[in-house]
């Protein structure tokens, strides 16, 4: 039995098979449903979990080098929100770029993560290291 970390089995059999260079989506609430690529909704309720909570347990055991974040974010976005963002994902470099871009990588991802996060464009695409 599991005693600490991840205890989700479909987020821990998604997570073992990410392989350097692998791209890893996290997701809003609102994110659209991709059906060619392994999802597991962990929403529950609005912020419940959040891309940031999410974010800050997948970095207990798992390096990643890169994240892509869409441009909106940081537009639509509170300071005090994206300073939450930055803790989260700190010494990852973040690349942000146009929403419609972003989408562009997600076909070549290996899976994507629903959270049940509210933030406008909290959607965060990890690159594994």
């Amino acid at each position: 039995m599991i005693k600490s970390g991840i205890l989700n089995p479909q987020l821990l059999a998604l997570l073992a098979r990410i392989r350097h260079t692998n791209a890893l989506v996290i997701a809003d609430r609102g994110f659209p449903f991709w059906p060619m690529i392994e999802t597991v909704d962990l929403s529950v309720v609005d912020d419940l979990p959040t891309v940031v909570q999410l974010i800050q347990a997948l970095r207990q055991n798992h390096q990643f080098t890169q994240a892509y974040m869409a441009r909106e974010f940081q537009k639509n976005n509170y300071k005090s929100t994206q300073e939450k963002f930055a803790r989260a994902l700190r010494r990852i470099p973040v690349k942000f770029e146009p929403h419609v871009d972003l989408k562009k990588r997600v076909p070549h991802a290996i899976g994507l993560i629903r959270t049940g996060d509210t933030v406008q464009y909290a959607n965060t695409i990890l690159i594994s290291g």
